[in-house]
């Protein structure tokens, strides 16, 4: 399966890079990457600004950008019915909509992360959120991160809020409305 990655200068864009050129996953082959902005250096695979040109050349697409792209890139995997992962945070609920309505065409998979283990926690806040009355337990997330994060909250705090938020039966706001 030949695998595109959107992004591919960024921090996780490389470690997926190296991890497809690493020979440790033989069916997987990387088609190439593409990146806002052209690249100041000469790559050893295909490299474009033309989001459309990867996903052309590209059984699926791995999409860690930002949200604007990523809404981008979906509304062309729906048009081309190519696959698309996404990894990409601090989307809208109006963005992540646009995600829902593009995977009415093609198959499109997001999470807000990736790990098999903050999903399980994910999971366990939901169960601990709906067991805890509300009168008597408050429930608040903190986090710290490394000073190159782009979004804020981090992708992993909402999606441990919305946990919290099904468990007691409430709506977690959207942080960012567009």
């Amino acid at each position: 399966m030949k695998i595109g990655i959107a992004g591919h200068t960024g921090r996780v864009g490389q470690l997926l890079v190296a991890e497809l050129q690493s020979g440790r996953h033989p069916a997987l082959t990387l088609s190439g990457g593409a990146a806002r902005k052209a690249a100041a250096r000469h790559y050893d695979y295909f490299t474009t600004h033309d989001a459309e040109a990867l996903f052309k050349i590209s059984d699926a697409v791995i999409d860690f950008t930002l949200p604007e792209a990523t809404v981008d890139h979906a509304a062309i995997a729906a048009r081309l019915g190519k696959i698309l992962i996404v990894g990409t945070t601090g989307l809208s609920t109006a963005q992540e909509g646009m995600l829902h309505t593009a995977a009415q065409a093609a198959p499109i998979v997001y999470a807000a992360n990736m790990s098999l283990g903050v999903n399980l926690l994910a999971a366990l806040v939901e169960r601990a959120a709906r067991a805890l009355a509300a009168a008597d337990w408050d429930i608040e997330i903190f986090e710290s991160h490394h000073h190159n994060k782009i979004d804020a909250p981090s992708g992993t705090a909402l999606l441990l809020g919305k946990a919290a938020a099904e468990g007691r039966g409430v709506t977690l706001p959207s942080p960012v409305e567009t």
